[in-house]
């Protein structure tokens, strides 16, 4: 085949450094519409981006010509810099070290796309760890307690 073809969508979902509530709702969207430059940069266009205080969720096309890690590093990277450039509240600002990417099928984008807009109904009923816990276990994905969190 001459032509190489993909589509893989990722719901990426990770945090603030400890979880620390930060990202007040005026920062918010110009953090989300930073990140989403990012992606675009490296040929990974972000569907939706969105989050609370504490954790950020986007639904992105992965690049078929990076990988994924180095999409993310980048993501949180750039935008971490971003931050601390914009308000001395930030210079301490840092991301978690690590994160969660699932695979998303095309027949699930819209419901995705409705979860990651609903953050704040969400987050009224439970927290970023519990949330993060039921993708887990939603994903089958084995996990040690005591080195999700930093």
């Amino acid at each position: 085949m001459p032509q190489s073809l993909a589509l893989n969508l990722i719901h990426l979902i990770y945090s603030t450094k400890n979880r620390t509530a930060c990202l007040t709702p005026d920062i918010r969207p110009k953090l989300f519409a930073y990140q989403a430059g990012i992606f675009h940069q490296w040929e990974s266009p972000a569907l939706i981006i969105g989050g609370e205080t504490d954790h950020v969720h986007a639904l992105f096309v992965l690049s078929k010509n990076h990988t994924l890690v180095k999409v993310i590093e980048e993501v949180k990277r750039g935008s971490s810099k971003w931050l601390k450039d914009q308000c001395g509240s930030f210079s301490q600002f840092h991301w978690q070290n690590g994160y969660g990417a699932f695979s998303v099928s095309q027949s699930s984008v819209a419901r995705v796309r409705r979860y990651i807009e609903e953050q704040t109904e969400h987050h009224r009923k439970r927290s970023f760890q519990e949330e993060f816990r039921l993708f887990l276990k939603r994903y089958g994905v084995e996990y040690d307690e005591r080195y999700v969190w930093d």
